[in-house]
């Protein structure tokens, strides 16, 4: 982020770095609000002791070949989908914790009696990598775009010091390290299906993007949160927009997000609506005079929570609107 982030901003998002836990993968905040200890960090990653579980066949369609597995709060209610071919299964997305990944493994070749042979990476976030490895031991092949990899060194190291500590031993010291795939939109055979994997435009949530397509269903990754507040992190909501636009256009019969229930193409209006949302939030409280950013935060992120009382992880917003305050503010070079 740019030296010309004010002292009350590097404020706000050493606070945040200090009591969020991460949904969103992100290039590396500043030095200065990572400084906090990775436990402090960590410390309001949900503790909740609630059970994983499994929904077979896709709950908008009825396709039986869909599958898929829900985190505990632990693991931040990470969604890992299973697509069944005849000859195999591919899962999307690989967990937050390396454990959940073994889970939602056991769940997908339980449910089909298939083995698992792919499995892909949509974006650099932990809750999107961190299985990688352990997938890997079993030997199936995990891949990515050349985008989606090359920024999953930075976000590893910062996340590692955010939450390792706390999540030892089920938190990857290795660096992940999917199979880059390429750098444009391939199809992939695998299991006896075709999975297109579709290299988005841009940053959204994340600095790259993939989605992957299989017969009208569209797996997006946190790019939708449904329920759920938004990973805001980069606090970039105009690109984040244009990937939703992007993915609308596709006109999919079933989007599958990384948080929360599936739903139909839907479910991309109410993302880009809650995004207009915020955008208009933080531009009204940017306008009271005299200006206090400390209480414009604090405002805005009160009046979303007021809006959705019963959405999930409000605490997200003690990063993300700070974030969008500092790209209204001109303090955070897009793209970054």
């Amino acid at each position: 982020m740019s030296s010309r982030i004010t002292r009350t901003a590097l404020r706000g998002l050493v606070v945040a770095a200090a009591v969020l836990s991460t949904a969103c993968g992100a290039a590396p905040t500043p030095t200065a609000a990572v400084a906090q200890p990775a436990q402090a960090a960590a410390a309001a990653a949900p503790k909740s002791a609630d059970a994983p579980h499994i929904i077979r066949g896709d709950t908008v369609t009825g396709d039986a070949r869909i599958g898929t597995y829900v985190s505990t709060g632990k693991g931040f209610r990470t969604r890992t989908y299973w697509i069944e071919g005849p000859t195999g299964v591919v899962l999307i997305d690989t967990q937050f914790m390396p454990s959940a990944g073994l889970e939602a493994l056991a769940a997908a070749e339980a449910a089909t009696g298939k083995k698992v042979v792919l499995a892909v990476v949509l974006h650099p976030n932990p809750d999107k990598f961190n299985g990688t490895k352990v997938l890997q031991d079993r030997g199936i092949r995990v891949v990515t775009s050349a985008q989606v990899a090359a920024h999953i060194p930075a976000v590893h190291a910062l996340r590692t010091r955010w939450f390792e500590a706390r999540y030892r031993p089920d938190y990857p010291t290795v660096l992940p390290a999917p199979e880059v795939f390429g750098d444009a939109t391939t199809t992939l055979e695998a299991g006896g299906i075709a999975l297109t994997l579709r290299v988005l435009g841009g940053p959204g949530c994340s600095a790259a993007h993939l989605a992957a397509e299989f017969e009208g269903h569209l797996f997006v990754g946190d790019l939708v949160a449904n329920g759920f507040h938004a990973w805001m992190e980069l606090g970039l909501l105009d690109a984040w927009r244009a990937r939703l636009a992007e993915l609308a256009a596709l006109k999919p019969r079933a989007v599958h997000p990384g948080r929360g229930a599936s739903g139909d193409v839907g479910l991309l209006h109410e993302q880009t609506a809650y995004l207009d949302e915020v955008t208009a939030r933080v531009t009204a409280a940017r306008g009271v005079e005299p200006f206090d950013r400390e209480a414009a935060v604090a405002q805005v992120i009160a009046e979303l929570e007021a809006s959705h009382p019963d959405f999930g992880f409000p605490y997200f917003l003690k990063l993300g609107v700070p974030a969008v305050f500092g790209q209204q503010l001109g303090e955070v070079p897009a793209g970054h």
